[in-house]
């Protein structure tokens, strides 16, 4: 069977499922495992559903086995699921506004302040919601990584360390760091990355500490240095089907924003702070040296930071310029009341949901 064929059969049967289920009954797709963060979001976005609607709106949660990222577009669209997480630089040509944000990964330094930039700047970017319509979603938040730092198998301490390294890019703007300080950013798939640097094909990888255990590098890697890099935040944690929007109330689709909103939380919570304090413990049990960030490297670092967000803000315009004032706006507020997912949320509604017409919002 074809994977077309078999994507069709599976379409149906998601259809069979949900003519037997109530209308409210909403297919979930957070195309990861269940050790994934995004699993973990969608988990608690079910519980909110509940508590959020009396009950009155249940919910099936899909595995990648049934959509996987690169799915998650066809699966809107063809019904399968009526909730998917979509990335928008996963359908690149789909987004070129909406990956601007994701060019700016650079300036990533808080996450939950990159997180609530994403949202607040894609709710009101006119032609970014015009990208979601066409690509037959709507957009209802985003999360973000921790910020990333070096994984080597070889020790990098001071700017002329990183020359002639191979280090493995997770897209543009890694690359972009990678060259600017004389080494190499290797395109590469990110569970290519244990293979690669076992086999000394690339020196190391511009990640998350959480691929420490999420991909062993713990096994493969000899040091580990903090210098800050960037973040990983141009996300569509919830992208709901524009026909299960369409036929939604007004009442109902306050209900999944409020769910939503608070499962967003949830998601950088667990990526950014839960996980990589795992890896933390992990990682200091074992035989890497960490190395800190010396002043001399972070002052080069974000000297180019603030080269590059300037470089995207004159190549992009206006759209970029609005998506940086907001991370700095949204990095004060969080500077004054922390990292509490619940008191974030609260203030996410106050600020970027509560005035939403969701009578025409994505529509």
């Amino acid at each position: 069977m074809t994977l077309t064929r078999t994507f069709t059969a599976l379409a149906l049967a998601g259809t069979t499922i949900a003519g037997a289920a109530s209308a409210q009954d909403l297919r979930l797709a957070p195309a990861a495992p269940p050790a994934h963060p995004a699993y973990y979001m969608y988990e608690h976005f079910v519980e909110y559903l509940a508590e959020e609607s009396g009950g009155s709106m249940p919910a099936t949660i899909f595995g990648p086995e049934v959509v996987a990222l690169p799915q998650v577009g066809d699966a809107l669209q063809s019904g399968l699921a009526d909730v998917g997480n979509s990335l928008p630089l996963y359908f690149a040509a789909d987004f070129p506004v909406t990956g601007v944000a994701g060019d700016l990964a650079l300036q990533g330094r808080d996450p939950h302040a990159m997180a609530l930039a994403m949202t607040e700047w894609v709710v009101n970017c006119a032609p970014c919601q015009e990208e979601y319509k066409a690509f037959g979603g709507v957009f209802l938040g985003a999360g973000s990584s921790d910020v990333y730092g070096l994984i080597t198998t070889t020790p990098v301490e001071t700017v002329e360390d990183l020359q002639g390294l191979r280090l493995r890019s997770g897209g543009a703007p890694y690359s972009r760091w990678a060259e600017h300080f004389g080494a190499s950013g290797v395109p590469m798939a990110v569970g290519d990355q244990f293979e690669a640097m076992s086999q000394g094909t690339i020196d190391g990888s511009m990640a998350s500490i959480v691929d420490m255990l999420s991909y062993r590098l713990v096994d493969t890697a000899t040091h580990f240095n903090t210098v800050p890099i960037g973040t990983y935040h141009a996300t569509s944690n919830f992208t709901f089907a524009l026909p299960t929007w369409e036929g939604m109330s007004e009442e109902e689709r306050a209900t999944v924003v409020r769910a939503a909103n608070r499962a967003n939380f949830d998601l950088t919570d667990r990526w950014a702070f839960q996980l990589p304090e795992a890896a933390w413990e992990e990682v200091n049990a074992s035989d890497i040296t960490v190395i800190e960030a010396s002043d001399e490297l972070i002052a080069a670092v974000e000297a180019f930071a603030q080269e590059d967000r300037d470089a995207q803000v004159a190549e992009a315009g206006d759209v970029a310029a609005d998506f940086v004032a907001l991370v700095d706006e949204w990095s004060a507020a969080i500077a004054d009341i922390g990292n509490d997912p619940d008191a974030l949320a609260e203030l996410a509604w106050e600020r970027i949901w509560a005035d939403v017409d969701l009578s025409t919002y994505g529509l």
